[in-house]
């Protein structure tokens, strides 16, 4: 069931067939500056955006700062032992939460973390230790979709579609599977296009199939990335770019 939580209602409603940003930075990027994520995070305001998502409590608290938008807020941390890698842990939420992120977005994937345990189980934990953050679920495929509805996360998204061993192999979205998660879910929480979204035109595409907002990065804000998928295919698919997007940092 959505939520009813005055509070809560009124921000998800405010994403309502509009664009969120996802302003990330790696301090190995080619890109990197101090205040590079402040700089995406004004563009995408200024441009209508109406959402931000971010990594790193440090570039949450840098971006609220400056850009009043609501933030979907994540904490990635890697261990070479498990693919799991965002905001895996319950202090990893905390600390996303007290950078001022209004959503918390967690892996809620079938994956098992460097703690041993399946990712997903981390959602319950969330809605009851912080009852106030807004959970957005990332997740691969529809059945994880299911269960993260039916654990009361209030959005979904395939974020983690190709970021999974059994999704590793892809790089387009897999739209017909998202509309059946939309049409299947929608009325029970609000669903999310992530992952995979390269121009205007694929956005159109998720919100007719039923998405209430798109959140676009990549295309957006990592042009070193853009620039590779062109040299990827002019180069005759000799280097995958989709290495350097999935990278451990």
């Amino acid at each position: 069931m959505k939520t009813t939580d005055a509070r809560k209602r009124a921000i998800l409603e405010s994403f309502c067939n509009g664009l969120i940003v996802s302003c990330q930075v790696q301090k190995d990027d080619p890109i990197y500056t101090e205040d590079m994520v402040v700089k995406m995070a004004e563009a995408a305001k200024w441009a209508g955006a109406v959402g931000i998502r971010a990594n790193t409590p440090e570039q949450i608290r840098a971006i609220k700062a400056k850009v009043d938008l609501p933030m979907i807020g994540l904490y990635k941390i890697w261990h070479e032992d498990t693919d799991v890698f965002i905001t895996p842990t319950l202090k990893a939420v905390q600390e996303v939460w007290e950078a001022g992120a209004e959503i918390i977005a967690l892996d809620c994937t079938d994956q098992i973390t460097h703690e041993g345990r399946p990712a997903w189980e981390l959602l319950p934990v969330v809605k009851r230790e912080f009852p106030e953050a807004i959970v957005f679920a990332d997740i691969s495929n529809y059945e994880e979709a299911k269960r993260a509805v039916a654990l009361g996360a209030d959005l979904v998204g395939p974020t983690l579609y190709g970021y999974t061993k059994e999704t590793a192999h892809i790089e387009s979205p897999d739209l017909r599977e998202f509309a059946r998660m939309c049409r299947d879910l929608g009325d029970e929480a609000y669903f999310v296009m992530e992952g995979h979204i390269y121009s205007p035109e694929d956005a159109i595409k998720c919100l007719y199939l039923g998405a209430h907002t798109v959140v676009v990065g990549s295309a957006i804000t990592r042009p070193h990335l853009t620039a590779k998928r062109f040299v990827d295919l002019m180069g005759g698919y000799r280097d995958n770019w989709r290495d350097a997007e999935k990278k451990k940092h």
